[in-house]
């Protein structure tokens, strides 16, 4: 099985990533016809290579004219993207990068995803950074992708709104469920793009899989740090066909037999909020035969503290109990289908490169339900047909 391992020993950026890519063998010129089927004026990339603290690398540059404004909205990304003459892969990857970021935004500033201004991430820089990484991406065509814990920095960073700390608050909200971590480095090393791109396209997280390495990639950074490559690596090789991604997962979970039932929607959302990637409740007896809960949340071992704070916090328990579990995953990739109602994501599960289960998402089905005012069921099976029908569902 072909795969991509991105070491993200010093963090990660969009040009970083694009930089590592085109390092490890992605070509330059089928990046430039992509990027110049935009139909955008006032920019132009170059790529050369550097020395970041001995050590060669790629460093990727977006060039543009002063007279850029880099504020825009979702769907003002949405058209450059739709504009170009991308493959169609890259195009569903991009705009899922941007909605992405736009959800966090909308989070942070408790908007919605119309109402969402992007700032330094609505630059051409930002956009074409997104894009080149999505077209380096599919031209390599890897089956599988695993990313390691990400080093994020610590400190601050000047950003439109105000001197914020590191990670940057859309940062944070990216990297639910992705081991991260910190050290003595003040810096931004991994920027929002860095996370969204990462976040989306990691089949798993940890450690470089056993693998016959064919090419590894340098990316540069823009700065130059003390004692410190600023570069990201990225390894492509070989490993077994039938292999499928694994990932350490850590099992927190308590007994409630003395909480109102009333409660058990809002600590499993703040359990959501604080990482977890699932959370469960099971029906159990307990002391002196009282009818009782176990909850159980499943989250990255990073999470650990997040997730044990909002059990205390949100429920009656005392306690917690947690171990370390390692779990086999689906490579997953995301795709979009058109209904009546709007636009739904299908998330598709591969083992080895080959197709396993496909599905509408839930959330999405929901969504255009509630503003049609229709049943979930009609959009949901609308999703099925398009699926079937090869992207879109008549009306």
């Amino acid at each position: 099985m072909k795969t991509l391992y991105f070491d993200c020993f010093n963090g990660a950026s969009g040009d970083m990533i694009t930089g590592a890519l085109l390092d490890a063998g992605a070509p330059f010129d089928a990046l430039q016809a992509a990027l110049e089927s935009l139909g955008v004026p006032g920019f132009h990339v170059s790529r050369e290579k550097v020395s970041k603290q001995g050590v060669g690398a790629t460093q990727f540059h977006v060039h543009i004219d002063s007279s850029e404004k880099p504020h825009r909205h979702l769907r003002h990304i949405l058209e450059i993207i739709e504009g170009g003459d991308l493959a169609q892969p890259v195009r569903e990857a991009s705009a899922e990068t941007f909605r992405r970021i736009a959800e966090s935004e909308a989070e942070i500033h408790q908007s919605t995803l119309e109402k969402v201004h992007f700032h330094e991430v609505g630059a051409i820089d930002s956009i074409v950074d997104v894009i080149s990484a999505h077209v380096c991406l599919h031209v390599l065509a890897p089956e599988r992708i695993i990313v390691s814990p990400i080093h994020v920095g610590t400190g601050t960073v000047q950003c439109d709104h105000g001197l914020m700390p590191v990670p940057a608050p859309a940062t944070a909200l990216l990297m639910r469920g992705a081991p991260v971590y910190a050290s003595d480095v003040e810096a931004e090393l991994l920027t929002p793009t860095g996370a969204a791109l990462l976040t989306q396209i990691a089949d798993g997280y940890g450690p470089m899989p056993e693998m016959t390495v064919e090419a590894v990639g340098y990316g540069s950074g823009q700065r130059d740090l003390p004692g410190r490559p600023n570069v990201l690596r990225v390894m492509t090789g070989r490993t077994a066909a039938e292999s499928a991604p694994t990932q350490t997962i850590l099992v927190v979970e308590t007994t409630l037999d003395d909480m109102n039932p009333e409660l058990y929607p809002a600590l499993a959302a703040e359990l959501f909020k604080q990482g977890a990637v699932d959370v469960f409740m099971t029906p159990v007896t307990g002391k002196k035969g009282r009818p009782a809960h176990v909850v159980t949340a499943l989250c990255p071992p990073a999470q650990r503290d997040a997730v044990t704070q909002a059990f205390l916090q949100c429920s009656t328990t005392l306690g917690v109990r947690m171990r370390e579990e390692r779990r086999v995953c689906l490579e997953r990739q995301w795709e979009t289908v058109l209904t009546p109602w709007g636009e739904v994501r299908v998330k598709t599960g591969r083992l080895g490169g080959n197709e396993i289960k496909r599905a509408p998402e839930y959330e999405d089905c929901a969504k255009r339900a509630e503003a049609a005012g229709i049943p979930v069921l009609a959009v949901y099976q609308a999703a099925w047909a398009a699926i079937a029908g090869g992207g879109q569902a008549d009306a």
